[in-house]
């Protein structure tokens, strides 16, 4: 007979904007066993993680871990945090243990013990596995990585599973800050430690680790409760006007996924294609029947990101009818113009057009594009190796939509708006390196544990 667990989580990316205040206390009256919230995602592209940055603005990363460091201490429960600081690097893990000080010594906490579990890559390893024979198996058909991928890359951070928690959870600690981590492993490993098996505690994390993703209407950043017995979960929405139904907990247990049914962690994966999902009470679904096939080896992902060069943008707007109608003539004009001055792009620069209004979102992949929409926003966007070159490229490739040889334009003035002749300069640009899985021997392997006995109060 396993124990009984609740957990209260009140984000699915904390601190990207603060979450609800009202329903993350509702659950704290519910007396929860355990507080867990992610923090990071791949979802803010791979400038983040090369550049080493967070995205979530540090005075709400401060405001999500104090809610929840005085609601852990107050209540005498554990709360873990994962992927801290949006990208899980060594610096984010750092960054959010600083703050969890400050706390702690500004509101005068009675002691508690802190573990900071790290799993930043040092790219060096990567490169002396690979020369003694190691693979590191590309994902979604990428090749294998090699050492120009390694040396494309300025950071890696290994998705621990469950295991790291684990030994923290073992060791005493009350406040767990981690790296990169997988979402599912935050939830499964208080849970493992509480006897339940791995189907249920990976299951539960799946369908909680966005929060009140899970529950219908939309409303982002509130809530959820889930309590585990048995073989079963029970997850609950928390704002008053959401309800957790078995649509929307089936609906988000098939969310970012490949396979809709599988969900892939360090040592095997979540089966959930027999799974069933009953309403139990008005805001409440009961859900249960996944399985977890364990696999022979243990193979960790690895995120990797690199910068490629300097980014530079422009703005254009274009309503004349006789250009909307032929807008791919008029960008074809514009690049023609680059490749007599500079080479086709891909080679020393990269330009990328970017059509609100006609496919701006989906591109290529858009299924309903409007065979003529009366007007369109065109971003330019080049990445070149420097910003000096990025600006002239941009430049040329904006100002020639506005003077694109078009048939039936009549007009002198310019067959497009600029919102300004300013070219803005943008952040960096970056790429996924790696995206691929290596094989080891013990989930302990890449990453590492440090404790910190936090002492204030003693009274």
């Amino acid at each position: 007979m396993t124990i009984p667990v609740k957990i209260l989580c009140p984000s699915g990316h904390l601190s990207f904007t603060p979450f609800e205040q009202e329903s993350f206390n509702k659950g704290c009256e519910m007396k929860p066993d355990f507080i867990i919230s992610d923090a990071g995602s791949a979802d803010m592209g791979p400038r983040p993680l090369g550049a080493d940055l967070h995205v979530s603005l540090a005075n709400w990363q401060y405001q999500d871990l104090e809610a929840m460091l005085l609601a852990s201490r107050r209540l005498n429960i554990p709360m873990i945090v994962g992927s801290a600081s949006d990208t899980g690097t060594n610096r984010g893990v750092k960054q959010f243990v600083d703050i969890i000080l400050d706390i702690a010594k500004k509101k005068d906490l009675s002691s508690f013990k802190l573990a900071a579990i790290y799993s930043e890559v040092p790219l060096e390893l990567l490169k002396s596995m690979i020369l003694g024979g190691a693979q590191i198996e590309g994902l979604n058909g990428r090749t294998n990585a090699d050492l120009e991928i390694l040396e494309r890359t300025d950071r890696v951070v290994a998705v621990m599973n469950a295991e790291p928690f684990r030994q923290a959870l073992r060791n005493g600690a009350d406040v767990i800050i981690a790296g990169r981590s997988s979402d599912c492993a935050l939830f499964a490993a208080p849970l493992l430690e509480k006897g339940h098996s791995k189907a249920i505690s990976y299951f539960t994390g799946k369908l909680m680790e966005c929060a009140s993703f899970c529950a219908t209407p939309y409303m982002a950043k509130e809530s959820i409760m889930g309590r585990i017995e048995q073989e079963s979960v029970y997850v609950t929405a928390l704002h008053e006007d959401q309800r957790c139904t078995p649509s929307s907990v089936a609906g988000h247990a098939m969310y970012e996924r490949i396979n809709p049914y599988h969900e892939h962690v360090a040592g095997g994966y979540v089966d959930m294609s027999e799974c069933s999902y009953e309403q139990w009470n008005e805001n409440t679904t009961c859900a249960s029947g996944a399985k977890f096939i364990e696999s022979s080896q243990i193979k960790i992902k690895l995120e990797g990101s690199g910068k490629i060069g300097e980014r530079r943008i422009a703005l254009i707007g274009v309503r004349d009818p006789e250009t909307t109608v032929r807008i791919e003539q008029a960008i074809e004009w514009s690049c023609s113009k680059l490749i007599e001055r500079f080479g086709p792009s891909g080679e020393a620069y990269e330009v990328f057009f970017h059509k609100y209004g006609k496919n701006g979102v989906m591109q290529d992949m858009e299924l309903a594009s409007p065979s003529i929409p009366h007007e369109i926003g065109i971003v330019v966007e080049v990445v070149a190796p420097t910003g000096e070159f990025a600006t002239e490229v941009c430049a040329m490739a904006s100002r020639n939509i506005f003077y694109a040889r078009l048939p039936g334009v009549k007009g002198t003035a310019g067959a497009a708006a600029l919102l300004s002749d300013e070219i803005l300069i943008g952040e960096p640009g970056y790429e996924w390196t790696l995206n691929h899985v290596i094989e080891i021997t013990n989930s302990m392997d890449l990453c590492k544990i440090e404790y910190i006995n936090v002492k204030n109060n003693e009274n």
